[in-house]
């Protein structure tokens, strides 16, 4: 993942104008914030989240009718 030095925000800085990292979210799409100057925590717009997630739920989706048709012989035994 790449990071714009301009989304880093300190976690001090996040707590005390948390309203200014939401703009930040808005504007560039994520923010990271720091603690200890280690990267700790990524804030994202919901809908990227979202997205995200069906994402991988298609993902599992395939892999699960490729398990089923790679295997179709055993499953059928077990269903019985």
């Amino acid at each position: 993942m790449n990071v714009n030095t301009k989304n880093l925000v300190s976690i001090t800085e996040a707590n005390q104008n948390f309203s200014r990292v939401a703009r930040m979210v808005d504007e560039n799409g994520s923010v990271v914030i720091l603690k200890n100057n280690t990267p700790r925590y990524l804030i994202i717009e919901f809908d990227k989240a979202e997205k995200e997630q069906l994402a991988d739920n298609e993902d599992l989706m395939e892999i699960s009718k490729r398990l089923i048709a790679k295997n179709r012989e055993a499953y059928e035994k077990l269903a019985k």
